[in-house]
């Protein structure tokens, strides 16, 4: 007489979706890793859904949305996104990719100087104007001082009375 050893019991598992496909990317029991290789998918907006089982049945389903991008990096300047603009718009576009030979000419994207950067230069000249003008007017009390006071040389080499 053999006994048959049966490991028949009910695993918890997991099946993974991507968008639309009814066609399981993975189907696996749990605990589990999947690796999603995002080169196969065309950049835009996806969704994977996640359905759970457990070990008497019950189903829980979780949907996720993300973007891919594998594209070049791509840079647009002179619109934001959702603005308000009329009249005719210039955009600087810039695309540029790690796999793309160094172009310095292409490094980088010109854009606008950023009004904070006007703002804070007009902050510190106006600041260095009221220095230099506060620095101009010597206190009295230093005014004959040898630092301040004029100092002239005569003929004799002698230093002119500073009255």
């Amino acid at each position: 007489m053999t006994a048959e050893r049966s490991d028949a019991r009910p695993r918890a598992h997991v099946q993974i979706y991507v968008d639309d496909n009814p066609v399981p990317i993975a189907d696996e029991t749990l605990p589990t890793r999947i690796k999603l290789n995002t080169y196969t998918l065309p950049d835009g907006a996806h969704r994977i859904t996640v359905h759970a089982t457990d070990v008497t049945g019950k189903v829980s389903v979780r949907e996720i949305p993300f973007k891919v991008d594998n594209g070049p990096g791509l840079a647009v300047t002179g619109l934001a996104p959702d603005s308000v603009r009329h009249g005719v718009i210039e955009l600087g576009v810039n695309a540029f990719s790690a796999d793309e030979p160094f172009e310095p000419e292409r490094a980088e994207t010109h854009s606008s100087i950023p009004v904070w950067v006007w703002v804070m230069t007009l902050i510190i000249v106006a600041w260095a104007a009221w220095y230099g003008a506060r620095m101009w007017d010597v206190p009295q009390q230093f005014a004959k001082t040898p630092t301040y006071a004029a100092q002239s040389l005569t003929a004799t080499g002698n230093p002119a009375d500073p009255r």
